[in-house]
């Protein structure tokens, strides 16, 4: 039996996501006024719910890989960008809960984990 089980490495590769969402969302809206910009996302969610499922041990999930996407399909405005400063705000509250949560429920089980060999 591992110490860290599927759910630990999965938590971590969720906060790893989290993570470089935020700097892409981040990203966006500092390019918010940049002509020819095109916005990017980051789909942590779904790689990682698919690395999961079929996940036989925590190695299996640790190399799990997240990739950036680039919207090229929609223009909001005349000079070709597409960012929306509302919907980029919305989503980047969207995934600090994300990394919240991840967060919470980690130092639970970290706390739990301390517990169990007596360091508390």
């Amino acid at each position: 039996m591992d110490l860290f089980d599927i759910s630990m490495v999965g938590l971590q590769r969720g906060m790893s996501g989290a993570l470089l969402r935020q700097q892409v969302l981040a990203n966006n809206l500092s390019n918010a006024n940049t002509p020819g910009f095109k916005r990017s996302d980051v789909d942590f969610h779904s790689a990682l719910a698919a690395a999961i499922g079929g996940a036989t041990s925590p190695q299996s999930v640790l190399g799990t890989g997240f990739s950036v996407e680039t919207d090229t399909s929609t223009t909001m405005r005349a000079d070709g960008n597409n960012v929306d400063v509302d919907g980029e705000m919305a989503s980047l509250s969207e995934n600090t809960l994300d990394y919240q949560a991840m967060t919470s429920v980690l130092s639970t089980r970290v706390k739990i984990l301390e517990t169990a060999i007596g360091n508390r």
